[in-house]
């Protein structure tokens, strides 16, 4: 027997529409270009492109070409030997960023000079200056942004983000999150994405890699970080000795709650887990599905089964940005769920210190 849903009077408020308005009449063709191929996503980026009638891939440039025709050849537009063809064309109402990490500065911000909307993969920066500095660009030249955190849209993270908003848990004391899979051992990254393991264009290992979308999670439901250690290890030498293939990291959120984060590529069990513990209830996901909560403030939340109470689930982050870009009214745009800016570069910073804690040994402030 599932958890009972609670009262009808009860739930006509609780999960908010958040979706899109994508009524015919508020919708336009879109023009986008992919600036950058070398994202281990940037495949399945490719077939929702194709997915959709209501987006246009006006062209595709990455600085191997050999890269660039395989994704034009696919989306059959043309590949371009100069970006700034891209960024001239005033028929190009958006980008896709998917190149090395460290190229992400200087595309981002000849795509905001150009006044193009933009959706770039995570991570936004290689550190906190870089991030920060694209982050002050995007703002400035007010395009849309987006970025790859697709877990916000899951519905138990939603319901955990609106639960602990509403206090059914009392004063979060705890939050461990947990994001891992095998890929060092199945080798996903060799030979097209080996940039992935190198530090220098990615700025991260695997503890950044995957860490990422549990730290976004983390910091959208439970808020801002005061400080941060972390130990990051090599475990097989798969990329070399200085490509981490696990982590976790101990931090302190500015509310008094006390955060832990576990990442890793040599995982076998692949787990992806979240619990947090409050003075008044507890809660734990399941591999992105099933969410149990103990709670004497929700009617039915024993921890026994799980809860079935969950809001729609948002479309991917990818689609989310497509979906603003095609929206002709600005106060469309508005309603779509999109990562800020900011929010995606303060991830990076706060990514950045737990490297800087786990290379001195010690607890790092965040900026």
């Amino acid at each position: 027997m599932r958890a009972p849903r609670p009262a009808a009077a009860n739930r006509p408020n609780r999960w908010p529409q958040r979706q899109p308005n994508t009524h015919p009449e508020n919708l336009f063709m879109a023009n986008i270009a992919l600036v950058g191929c070398a994202h281990i996503h940037t495949p399945g980026f490719v077939k929702r492109l194709q997915a959709r009638a209501d987006v246009n891939t006006a062209a595709v440039w990455d600085r191997d070409p050999a890269r660039s025709k395989t994704c034009s050849d696919q989306l059959g537009a043309p590949a371009l030997d100069n970006v700034d063809a891209i960024w001239n064309d005033a028929a190009i109402d958006g980008v896709i960023i998917c190149s090395e990490t460290d190229q992400h500065e200087p595309l981002v911000t000849a795509a905001a000079a150009a006044g193009k909307h933009m959706f770039v993969e995570k991570p936004l920066g290689i550190a906190a200056q870089d991030a920060y500095r694209m982050a002050a660009a995007i703002e400035q030249a007010g395009v849309l942004f987006q970025t790859g955190y697709f877990s916000r849209g899951i519905p138990v993270h939603q319901a955990l983000k609106d639960l602990v908003a509403q206090g059914v848990f009392g004063q979060i004391t705890r939050a461990r999150f947990i994001n891992c899979h095998s890929g060092a051992m199945r080798d996903i990254f060799t030979p097209d994405y080996l940039w992935m393991t190198d530090l220098q264009q990615a700025g991260v290992g695997a503890f950044g890699d995957l860490g990422t979308h549990a730290l976004d999670l983390m910091l959208w439901i439970l808020g801002d970080v005061d400080r941060v250690t972390a130990t990051l290890n090599v475990v097989l030498e798969k990329y070399g000795p200085d490509c981490d293939e696990t982590g976790e990291a101990l931090f302190n959120f500015s509310s008094g709650a006390i955060g832990s984060l576990a990442a890793a590529w040599v995982d076998v069990a692949e787990p992806i887990t979240a619990e947090i513990s409050g003075t008044q209830g507890h809660a734990y996901i399941h591999n992105r599905s099933d969410l149990y909560i103990t709670s004497a403030n929700l009617e039915g939340a024993d921890g026994k089964q799980p809860w079935t109470d969950l809001p729609p689930a948002w479309p991917h982050a990818f689609d989310l940005f497509l979906d603003a870009l095609n929206a002709q009214d600005p106060s469309a745009r508005g309603s779509v769920p999109l990562v800020g800016a900011r929010e995606a570069a303060y991830r990076s910073a706060v990514m950045e210190a737990m490297y800087k804690a786990a290379d001195e040994g010690s607890w790092v402030s965040v900026p």
